[in-house]
């Protein structure tokens, strides 16, 4: 299996404050990598690197075998990051269509695959995204990230504070993401038995550096205790 992502070394700041001081990663193509850590320990800073949302001190960031240092947001996404952010973040003003519609790029994912993914959304085509549901809010969000038919998918948080129901669509369709379409896939998320449905390997942070690297099977209590536990 070739290798899409890699982050070697990677120290990035805000300002004055350091916040990364050695991530590495790497993900296969096809595959689900699962970013994990107690809050505050670089998950959403590192995925802003990954995006060239901030850029890094130190260290080697590469997709698809291209170096992604100077390159710009908007030149990343084109390469084929799709974000879907921590807090959403809709168009609240558009609708759900002028939403999905505004990120559209060609490709197999369009507006009816993604309503058929979350059907929802179809229901709610012509309805104002800030008047949205939470959950359907995030439905939005992934749907709006699929539109650019990305080669990886990055999901933060992306179940975070959803009931249980709408948790559970969200989890069944990144699973179908992955065995269906054969997407890749990196995910921040905190739960540990839904991870385990679909994750293929995982990288653990700790204070800003990554602390453990392998199969997501081959977590133990012990290291989850230590990197993962209040």
């Amino acid at each position: 299996m070739s290798l899409l992502l890699q982050l070697e070394g990677v120290t990035a700041s805000y300002g004055p404050s350091q916040a990364l001081f050695g991530v590495d990663l790497s993900l296969g193509e096809g595959e689900v990598l699962a970013l994990m850590g107690r809050n505050g320990m670089g998950k959403s800073t590192t995925i802003k690197v990954i995006c060239r949302l901030l850029h890094p001190q130190d260290g080697r960031v590469t997709f698809d075998g291209r170096d992604m240092a100077g390159l710009a947001p908007h030149r990343a996404a084109r390469a084929g990051l799709g974000l879907v952010p921590e807090g959403r973040r809709c168009f609240g003003p558009l609708t759900v269509h002028e939403n999905l519609t505004a990120a559209a790029r060609k490709g197999p994912w369009n507006i009816a695959a993604v309503e058929t993914l979350f059907p929802r959304l179809g229901e709610r085509r012509g309805q104002i995204a800030a008047s949205l549901s939470g959950g359907e809010q995030q439905m939005l969000s992934i749907g709006r990230a699929l539109m650019t038919n990305p080669r990886l998918l990055i999901l933060d948080e992306a179940t975070e504070g959803l009931a249980p129901t709408i948790r559970q669509e969200i989890w069944t369709a990144i699973a179908g993401l992955k065995q269906r379409d054969g997407l890749s896939i990196l995910v921040v998320d905190k739960s540990l038995k839904e991870l385990g449905t679909v994750a293929d390997h995982a990288t653990l942070l700790e204070k800003g550096a990554t602390v453990w690297q392998g199969r997501f099977a081959d977590l133990t209590p012990e290291v989850t205790d230590r990197y993962l536990g209040v």
